[in-house]
């Protein structure tokens, strides 16, 4: 026969051992995950970088290798790495056990702009200043403004023309040499051959490339097809 209350006793010292099992489980990943070098960086990756050094990114970063995992915010990660001006997008995340990974989505050149002194910046639809080239790259068209670039970021002149820019039939985009913008809606094309278009706003891409082509035909020096309905040439 057992003592008095025996199988009781038992289960009672086995439920205090199995918390002190399990609290030192939970100590030890607790361990592992903030204070021991098992699942600290080892490594961070930076991929989708074409305009800025790799180097740059790691620096702004500023993920320190042994830091643990755990310990690393993503999102001030992503904070950090989006001051670098040239940086539109970034995606920051763990790879377990000791890796960071960081993407980034770089600004796209939508236009140029000349300088006073020569030379052009290229600029996103955003008019942030991408990079600055000697020369007019091909196939990017110039923006005309007498405005500098500096002040260009967030214009609503500069997000119109990239916005039509964006909705021209491939043929046609290929022969703009240069876009005039007095005002959002009346954005103005130049093409190669001399031609000058109207297009307005990019509203009805589709219905003024119609208009355009079939009034091309009768080989004007100037289109107006900003309202498609009543399209003219001069």
């Amino acid at each position: 026969m057992s003592g008095p209350g025996g199988p009781h006793r038992f289960r009672q010292r086995l439920a205090v051992l199995l918390v002190l099992a399990a609290m030192g489980i939970a100590g030890g990943v607790a361990w592992a995950l903030l204070d021991s070098s098992l699942l600290a960086v080892r490594s961070v990756v930076v991929t989708g970088t074409r305009l800025v050094p790799e180097s740059e990114v790691l620096a702004v970063a500023g993920v320190r290798p042994g830091t643990p995992l755990i310990r690393v915010s993503t999102a001030q990660v992503a904070a950090r790495v989006l001051t670098i001006r040239q940086v539109l997008g970034v995606q920051v995340t763990k790879s377990w056990p000791d890796r960071v990974v960081i993407a980034v989505r770089e600004r796209t050149s939508a236009l140029a702009v000349a300088l006073p002194s020569g030379g052009f910046d290229l600029i996103d639809a955003n008019g942030v200043v991408v990079q600055s080239a000697a020369l007019r790259p091909p196939g990017l068209p110039l923006y005309t403004t007498t405005a500098a670039t500096a002040s260009l970021r967030g214009d609503p002149d500069v997000a119109a023309a990239a916005a039509v820019l964006g909705e021209l039939p491939a043929s046609l985009r290929s022969s703009v040499t240069s876009v005039t913008v007095p005002s959002p809606d009346q954005v103005t094309l130049s093409l190669s051959s001399g031609v000058t278009v109207l297009w307005g706003s990019a509203d009805d891409a589709a219905a003024k490339a119609r208009e355009l082509a079939i009034l091309m035909r009768t080989h004007a020096r100037s289109y107006d097809v900003s309202s498609p309905a009543t399209a003219v040439t001069s």
